[in-house]
């Protein structure tokens, strides 16, 4: 009995009374709503306005409204040392709730995101605004700008050429937003262009009193590797290095310092550019009215060689005053080298006025002039027919160019190389600084010119030879080269001989080639044009006439063993022996 009463006690007990508070449901709808009513709604990723009301070490609590408060990291605030409870900040909403039912904000963010909108406004109108310099960074300084870092370059600090920045760290500047870039978030600010604009006007009232040819003083503003800019009072103007001085400058630095005052001359301006070309030397007289009046052609001078080029070097006689020294006054010889291999910059050099052009302002000078000229006495040295050892410098087609010494060339015609080979290019005889020895054949002095020989060193064999290569004597030869339907024939003696096409059939009727070791018969000789034609079919077709034709005399082969010995060499001065060997022939006649 008493289990059944507590069941029912159980089933009868208002439990939905118990879970509302002593409110029913309609009740509790009602009371919720009016809570809800109470507070603010928000919405993720967007900046709101929120109340501290409470302030420590390391955190500050806002209250936005919203059912939980926002908790933001102290140091966001740093900026800002006189914050305080009830002040109103900048909320950035990144989560009402996260995973702990917490609301997540961010001020930093909040700034950067108002600091945005308001930097793209300024640069739209171009308001001047107020940034505090943070520190100094790699070509400029990085400014605090709406809680954006910007950049402001070094060029923009001033209109004058900064060289200390660390000046202006921790103070606040007034600036203009110059650029933008909102890919990579980047502000550019500038407080030269506040500068610029309050000395525009004055650079006009200053640009049109200019006068060319006025001296001002000015301040060396900047120095660079092409020029000086000096600031003449609000406008700058440039000094070429051109125009420091009337001698050859390297670099600016050797003549100015920053900072320093000068008087400089107006050469030029340009109204609309606002550019000035200004002079320093031209308050000086030019050195080459200040020249010695007493100097003239053939004079000997010294100077400083400032200039090299392949073509010569500049010497500098006297500060502005230079003159050229061309390769070819360098020195006699007619083989033009670099002027490198006579002198370098900064050698002292004494040379000898060649030209002298006041008006122009233009001097050339010579160096070889100091040496005594190798053609002065040349038909003394080198006089005709006399011997001399040369040396190969180069070759043409026509001839070989030897030195005799540094200054006197001559030229050896191809047809003076040999008297027995036939040279298709001289380089096939003889080779570059090889020693030749030469005859002297003419000299002219007027054009410099000679003409010498090598084969006149040995005496005309073709003398000796016309006793020999009778008409219709019959010697042993060699085909080496076919041209032109004929046979190129090498006879004994190093002597080649031509055999046309149709002397050329042998006996049993083919024509002979190449290589072909046959007898021939001279049915010419010339001596003047060292030509020899030759038949083969003579020697078979005309047997009995050629049979009775004069034999070469055995003494006329041993007078010639001599010449056979050396005519494989067949070089130049190989026939010493021709001489002797004629005055033999002649007395055996």
């Amino acid at each position: 009995m008493a289990k059944e009463k507590v069941m029912q006690g159980t089933a009868d007990f208002d439990w939905e009374s118990l879970q509302l508070d002593g409110y029913t449901k309609v009740e509790r709808s009602e009371m919720s709503d009016i809570y809800e009513k109470t507070l603010t709604s928000i919405n993720e990723k967007e900046v709101i306005q929120g109340k501290v009301v409470h302030i420590t070490k390391k955190e500050i609590i806002v209250n936005i409204g919203y059912k939980s408060e926002g908790v933001i990291a102290a140091n966001e605030f740093r900026y800002n040392p006189d914050l305080k409870i009830g002040d109103t900040v900048d909320i950035y909403v990144e989560c009402t709730e996260d995973k702990t039912g917490q609301l997540v904000v961010s001020h930093k963010t909040a700034r950067m995101h108002s600091a945005w909108i308001r930097v793209n406004e300024v640069l739209k109108t171009g308001e001047i605004i107020t940034g505090h310099v943070k520190c100094r960074t790699k070509g400029g300084l990085i400014v605090d700008v709406f809680g954006i870092e910007a950049f402001l370059p070094g060029s923009q600090i001033d209109v004058k050429p900064i060289r200390d920045y660390d000046i202006y760290v921790g103070k606040n500047m007034e600036f203009k937003v110059v650029k933008i870039n909102e890919e990579f978030r980047n502000v550019v600010v500038s407080h030269k262009a506040l500068i610029e604009a309050e000395l525009e006007e004055q650079k006009k009232q200053i640009i049109s009193g200019l006068e060319k040819g006025q001296v001002l003083e000015g301040i060396v503003k900047n120095i660079t590797s092409y020029g000086v800019f000096i600031d003449l009072g609000g406008v700058d103007g440039l000094i070429h290095i051109t125009d420091l001085s009337w001698g050859r400058v390297t670099h600016p630095e050797e003549l100015l310092e920053l900072d320093s005052k000068i008087n400089v001359v107006i050469l030029d301006f340009d109204d609309e550019k606002k550019r000035i070309a200004l002079g320093l030397k031209q308050l000086q007289p030019h050195p080459w009215d200040a020249l010695d009046a007493k100097m003239e052609i053939g004079d000997k001078v010294t100077g400083k060689v400032v200039v090299m080029a392949d073509y010569g070097a500049f010497i500098e006689i006297a500060a502005g005053v230079e003159g050229l020294i061309h390769v070819s006054e360098m020195s006699w010889s007619q083989h033009l080298r670099s002027a490198q291999d006579f002198m370098k910059i900064g050698d002292s050099v004494e040379a000898v006025v060649l030209t002298l052009d006041r008006e122009e302002r233009k001097m050339s000078l010579g160096i070889k002039q100091l040496m005594p000229d190798p053609w002065s006495d040349i038909e003394t040295k080198y006089a005709v027919n006399t011997k001399h050892a040369a040396k190969v410098r180069n070759f043409t087609n026509f001839g070989v160019f030897v030195e005799l010494e540094e200054g006197v060339d001559g030229l050896i015609h191809i047809s003076d190389l040999s008297w027995q080979k036939k040279i298709k290019h001289p380089s096939e005889f003889c080779k570059t600084d090889e020693q030749l020895e030469v005859i002297v054949l003419e000299i002219d002095r007027e054009n410099r010119r000679i003409s010498l020989g090598h084969k006149q060193i040995e005496e005309n064999p073709w003398e000796v030879f016309e006793s020999t290569f009778t008409e219709g004597s019959v010697h042993p030869g060699t085909i080496i080269e076919m041209k032109d339907k004929s046979g190129i024939v090498s006879l004994p003696y190093g002597l080649e001989a031509i055999c046309p096409a149709k002397h050329l059939k042998k006996a049993d009727g083919t024509n002979a080639t190449v290589e072909d070791a046959l007898d021939f018969q001279v049915i010419e000789f010339n001596k003047d044009a060292r030509k020899i034609v030759v038949s083969h079919i003579r020697t078979h077709e005309e047997y009995e006439e050629t049979s009775k034709a004069p034999k070469k005399s055995s003494s006329s082969n041993s007078k010639l063993k001599s010449i056979n010995s050396n005519a494989e060499k067949s070089t130049l001065g190989d026939l010493d022996a021709l001489a002797e060997l004629k005055e033999k022939m002649d007395k055996n006649k």
